[in-house]
């Protein structure tokens, strides 16, 4: 069984935030296939799917992303899943906006949702994709730029969830997963 984990913050203020473009991809998905009912379990939102008779969970930790390790390590242990089948869809400050990367696995690169990940789980071999925010302006408050929207953005970054998706939905349906990087 595949598990895919959009990272984000719950709550309606952090809805529309950069910080939740992994929660928007996880819409996105469950939207693809069909999925309407999401349940708590694990300190996350569940959903179960199926493509092409093979099972897959949707999960949203529900624990904030700083603390992401949490919910991912007590799901992979309910289900009975390797992190190996494990993918992860995060924001990224140092991506440029828009950009979308696919890597099997890697550091955390400053991510402290991965980074809870990575040492809950003490392994780094999860598959992510990474869709990039971008850096504030000069001056600009990180913690404001993540936390935050801007109309300006609104259409790159659902082009962005939209290929996100496409990329975690080639995973989903086939279990084969390539490192890959948007122009």
């Amino acid at each position: 069984m595949i598990l895919v984990v959009g990272l984000g913050n719950p709550g309606r203020e952090y809805e529309r935030s950069r910080h939740n473009l992994g929660f928007m991809v996880l819409d996105r998905l469950a939207q693809r296939y069909g999925v309407e009912s999401w349940s708590r379990k694990a300190n996350a939102l569940v959903a179960r799917g199926m493509a092409g008779g093979k099972a897959f969970l949707l999960a949203k930790p529900q624990t904030y992303m700083n603390l992401s390790g949490r919910a991912v390590a007590a799901l992979l242990g309910f289900y009975k899943i390797d992190p190996a089948e494990c993918l992860v869809v995060v924001d990224d400050l140092d991506l440029p906006l828009g950009k979308v990367r696919a890597r099997s696995q890697g550091s955390d690169g400053g991510h402290k949702g991965l980074r809870s990940i990575i040492e809950t789980l003490g392994t780094s071999a999860f598959k992510r994709i990474r869709i990039g925010i971008g850096r504030p302006k000069p001056g600009g408050s990180v913690l404001a730029h993540v936390l935050g929207a801007s109309a300006d953005e609104e259409a790159q970054l659902a082009e962005a969830v939209e290929l996100a998706a496409t990329v975690a939905a080639r995973y989903i349906d086939s279990a084969a997963f390539e490192d890959w990087s948007s122009p």
